[in-house]
């Protein structure tokens, strides 16, 4: 039996809208993030990825960035950077941030990065703990929400 949520890299026009419109409902209705600094010239470069239902309706996204882009945030040019992880608010509670999460990883296996950093909210910290990440160096805001940075070793 098939899962009825799949999750993949985002591919075509289409599906980039769709993380985009997942990522505006969460961060930008929801949480009251600025448009202005939610999207970035990271986007550009960033693997995406999408969950979404079986109907087609996205439940999910998430970012990885690799490379030079991942260098600015991690100082390591081996370590990728998954962020903008967003669920939709029907969606959670339905295991789709953690596939997310794993689908991101091994994305960076693929790309034959060693490890995966991410800053947390703070409020999702057990979350990812859960997932393998541990919290490192002192909290601080982002976009005015309180983060830490975290990083979980690939196998």
């Amino acid at each position: 039996m098939t899962s009825p949520i799949e999750v993949r890299v985002a591919a075509s026009e289409e599906d980039l809208k769709a993380c985009f419109a997942v990522r505006r409902e969460v961060f930008v209705v929801e949480q009251s993030v600025p448009e202005s600094i939610e999207y970035d010239t990271y986007d550009a470069d960033a693997v995406h990825v999408l969950a979404v239902a079986a109907d087609g309706t996205p439940l999910g996204t998430g970012r990885l960035l690799h490379g030079p882009a991942a260098l600015g945030k991690t100082g390591a040019p081996e370590v990728g950077s998954l962020g903008r992880l967003a669920v939709a608010r029907s969606a959670r509670g339905l295991g789709v941030g953690r596939l997310l999460v794993r689908a991101i990883e091994a994305e960076a296996a693929r790309l034959g990065l060693s490890a995966v950093d991410l800053g947390a909210q703070t409020h999702a910290l057990g979350f990812y703990e859960r997932l393998g990440y541990a919290a490192h160096g002192p909290e601080f805001q982002d976009a005015g929400i309180p983060h830490r940075a975290m990083r979980r070793p690939l196998p």
